[in-house]
């Protein structure tokens, strides 16, 4: 009884474990108030925490703080520079597109909303 080439079972390990490609959320999902064109989606928000008054999203793109940053939903626009990033429990100058990031906000934002990338004067 065979189990498989080794070779085969080996190369099937290798490519599990290879790097997935970042999420990219498709233009499809984000409604036509939601877009703002030619800025870079950071993500969709995916929670809010009223008592830290952080929101969550999965990074498209890094973000350092001092970056500007816009959430934009059906009842919100948010227009703030970052203060604070936090990457698990961790506070974090930086995070890596990938990573999935708290964010401080200084408004409540709601899941879904999504969050640009920005110029703030």
């Amino acid at each position: 009884m065979t189990h498989g080439n080794k070779k085969t079972r080996n190369l099937d390990r290798i490519q599990s474990q290879a790097p997935k490609a970042p999420h990219r959320t498709p233009i499809e999902d984000i409604s036509p108030e939601e877009q703002i064109i030619g800025a870079p989606l950071l993500g969709k928000v995916r929670s809010y925490d009223d008592k830290t008054r952080e929101m969550s999203l999965i990074l498209e793109v890094p973000l350092s703080v001092g970056d500007g940053m816009r959430v934009k939903g059906r009842s919100t626009d948010l227009i703030q520079r970052v203060e604070r990033i936090r990457v698990g429990r961790e506070l974090v100058h930086s995070a890596l597109s990938g990573e999935t990031a708290a964010v401080s906000v200084a408004d409540r934002v709601r899941p879904g909303d999504a969050a640009y990338k920005v110029r703030v004067a």
